[in-house]
């Protein structure tokens, strides 16, 4: 089965295909369909998410899954949230991962409170007007570290510490940090919705 994924994200493309290949699904990057973004005007990760979904099958006529995944931090009343990927162009600094992070940790320091949640919620359509769309929310807890740490992962893998591990995403190896990710529990709920309701 080919599924169009509603990212141009080449991290977020290898990561979801690893953690899709138990059921022998294909993930294509819409881009590589000629699908333009979609608007994401929502304040949720799941009605940002289908509206990927939605255009991606739109213009593909395809099943497609879309993640909407985000740095929930307590502190700032769970945002940034669903502005996670522009977080740092709201104090001057251009799109990226890296500057993602710097502003993170401008804005926190003297904050005691350093819980946070990465959050992924992945929806998937066989159709643009699917009634039933599939929606699986993933979590993982962690606080933010003072500095970044680790040479792994992407976004804010760096700086987010997994007190199981007492180590940041960054550190883990791959099949660790999918085994515990915000990401890799969606993707297992997912597998298991699709093998239900689709297959």
């Amino acid at each position: 089965m080919d599924l169009v994924l509603a990212s141009n994200n080449q991290g977020k493309l290898a990561e979801l295909q690893a953690l899709f290949a138990p059921l022998g699904v294909q993930l294509i990057a819409q881009g590589a369909l000629g699908v333009p973004e979609a608007e994401e005007p929502f304040r949720t990760f799941v009605e940002n998410a289908l509206a990927k979904a939605r255009n991606a099958a739109r213009h593909t006529g395809r099943p497609a899954v879309a993640d909407d995944a985000g740095l929930c931090v307590d502190a700032f009343g769970g945002l940034p949230g669903v502005d996670t990927a522009y977080y740092a162009t709201q104090f001057g600094y251009a799109k990226s991962d890296a500057n993602n992070v710097r502003a993170l940790l401008e804005q926190m320091q003297g904050v005691t409170n350093r819980r946070a949640a990465l959050v992924s919620t992945l929806v998937a359509v066989r159709s643009p007007d699917d009634p039933e769309p599939l929606i699986a929310v993933g979590r993982a807890v962690g606080e933010i570290t003072e500095a970044p740490v680790g040479e792994g992962g992407f976004g804010f893998d760096p700086v987010m510490r997994i007190a199981a591990f007492g180590k940041t995403f960054a550190e883990l190896p791959a099949e660790v940090k999918n085994a515990h990710s915000h990401r890799g529990q969606s993707a297992r709920e997912m597998l298991r919705l699709i093998r239900t309701n689709w297959l």
